[in-house]
């Protein structure tokens, strides 16, 4: 490795980085830019963020290949200046509908930061040590999202939302000129595949064939995309609903640093556990620790019922779906005489698939509409007594 393995993980966690910039930095900001660029409506705001994301995403699909034929640093370069453009246009955006344009384009530039990072690193590792270089990358990575809000915080003590923009262009020059002087070509000749339509067509074929990497991958875009959905809705949800009001950054930074203490226990881990079994668990303790919360702290209780009634229905028969939803309204003991409140059409509807599809795999197939159903009915009907949802109780069985 041409340069010191301490400076390559960092120089890779500032390119990454750069994304984190830009979302967290603008949060503390939201609603001076909603009041300076006339948006009436407070959800709306949150399209700064979203914006940002879509053209991210989306130009991850273009720096790949555009990398995989001219190299790693060209195309990183073309991306940073994209990115500092870009975020120079939205200071000076003289309307909301320039600001989301400037910032669906400067999510372009910074895909090209996320997906050639990434890359360089595969360059250059292989195996668990990828893995191990992987997860120190994203904790340094993570030092962003602790400071950044308080960054955007202090910003708007003495300057307009304007300066988080030049702040942000700053940023990604100096790490502009750090890749220039010290980033070395890590993708030889030899592995530089041609830029055509078939090359591109064969190179996601051999992604989206490989059943382990598409599952990984599927499993990837929900977890960032309940952690995206966070933070676009993180301030106004704590500021305008809780009323934490200054405190939010250090309300985020202790979540960012929760986060970032994750991905050091993982470089520590994975070399032991294994990538494969360590993922996984992670992943199910997520998706454990979601529905926990979830039962909780959802305080429409009919909803919740919904939730219930959702999960049975994709696994297995009508009656387990009953038991299941008197458990959940009277306990684990559910004495039998006891009554479930559900309104009468989901009785019919899922009786109605149970005796029309009895075997289990076409059940399964009718549940996500059937359970769909239940909580656009269920949970509207919590929502707005007044819209006169009859409702009748079912024997459970």
């Amino acid at each position: 490795m041409p340069i010191p393995r301490w400076e390559f993980i960092a120089l890779c966690a500032a390119l990454m980085a750069l994304n984190s910039l830009a979302i967290d930095i603008i949060l503390p900001a939201l609603q001076q830019i909603g009041a300076s660029l006339g948006v009436e409506n407070e959800n709306h705001r949150q399209y700064v963020v979203t914006a940002y994301i879509l053209g991210f995403g989306g130009g991850q699909l273009f720096f790949g290949p555009i990398s995989d034929r001219f190299g790693r640093r060209a195309p990183l370069v073309a991306g940073l200046v994209i990115y500092v453009v870009a975020a120079g246009a939205a200071a000076i955006a003289p309307s909301f509908a320039t600001l989301l344009l400037c910032r669906a384009v400067q999510g372009v530039g910074a895909a090209a930061t996320r997906v050639i990072a990434v890359s360089i690193v595969r360059d250059t590792f292989d195996g668990r040590r990828m893995a191990e270089v992987m997860s120190l990358i994203f904790m340094v990575f993570m030092a962003i999202p602790v400071v950044a809000p308080g960054i955007g915080q202090f910003i708007m003590l003495f300057a307009t939302w304007h300066v988080i923009f030049v702040t942000m262009a700053a940023g990604a020059l100096i790490v502009s000129a750090w890749s220039l002087l010290r980033l070395p070509e890590t993708l030889h000749p030899e592995y530089r595949r041609p830029l055509t339509l078939s090359s591109v067509i064969g190179g996601f074929r051999i992604v989206l064939t490989n059943r382990i990497a598409l599952c990984y991958a599927f499993a990837s875009t929900f977890i960032f995309g309940a952690m995206f959905g966070f933070i676009a809705s993180a301030q106004q949800i704590y500021v305008s609903v809780f009323n934490v009001g200054e405190m939010f950054p250090v309300i985020f930074a202790g979540v960012a640093g929760v986060l970032a203490f994750s991905n050091y226990l993982n470089s520590r881990l994975v070399g032991r556990i294994g990538m494969r079994r360590l993922s996984q668990s992670a992943l199910l303790l997520f998706l454990a620790i979601s529905l926990a919360l979830a039962g909780r702290f959802h305080r429409n209780e009919d909803a919740a019922l919904a939730l219930h009634c959702l999960l049975c229905l994709r696994h297995g028969p009508v009656r387990r779906a009953r038991r299941e939803l008197q458990r959940a309204r009277y306990g684990a003991a559910g004495a039998p005489g006891r009554h479930c409140v559900v309104d009468p059409w989901v009785h019919a509807d899922i009786s109605w698939r149970h005796s029309r599809h009895a075997d289990r795999p076409s059940l399964q197939r009718h549940g996500d509409a059937a359970g769909r159903r239940v909580l656009q009915r269920v949970g509207g009907g919590a929502a707005d007594d007044s819209a006169g949802r009859a409702r009748q109780t079912i024997p459970a069985a």
